[in-house]
């Protein structure tokens, strides 16, 4: 359950439609809230900016209170995870680019995940999932 429910976290903040100038920090709850309905969290960042020749973590873009608004052109990665102490860790990170979402009224934004790595089918619960997750 833990796996899917941090698969759940990934899927639902790379699928959010947002407005123009939102901090990372506003919509970072989007990837904690399938472990918080079942009491759960984790303790680290849920994404950080993709560097080249800076380091790993750029700054200033990620989803902590203190990071710069989420602009078109950005890489972040998004990166929820769990941890149960002593026995094990799940982290599900995914590279994504913010782009320009497809609304009918005004100019908002989204995610564009552009890592290839596959989900472990085996550890996913689909009867958790909504529709919306599957697809």
């Amino acid at each position: 359950e833990a796996y899917t429910r941090v698969l759940m976290g990934n899927i639902d903040l790379s699928r959010l439609v947002f407005p123009p100038n939102t901090a990372g920090g506003t919509v970072e709850s989007f990837a904690r809230r399938a472990l918080w309905d079942i009491g759960l969290n984790y303790g680290h960042g849920t994404g950080h900016g993709i560097g080249n020749f800076l380091s790993v973590h750029e700054w200033p873009v990620g989803f902590q209170s203190n990071n710069v608004p989420l602009a078109a052109g950005m890489f972040t990665s998004i990166e929820p995870g769990y941890y149960r102490d002593g026995e094990f860790g799940i982290r599900i990170e995914d590279v994504a680019l913010v782009v320009e979402a497809q609304t009918k009224e005004k100019p908002f934004l989204t995610f564009e995940v552009v890592s290839l790595v596959p989900y472990d089918r085996n550890l996913i619960d689909l009867s958790l999932l909504s529709p919306e997750q599957v697809r």
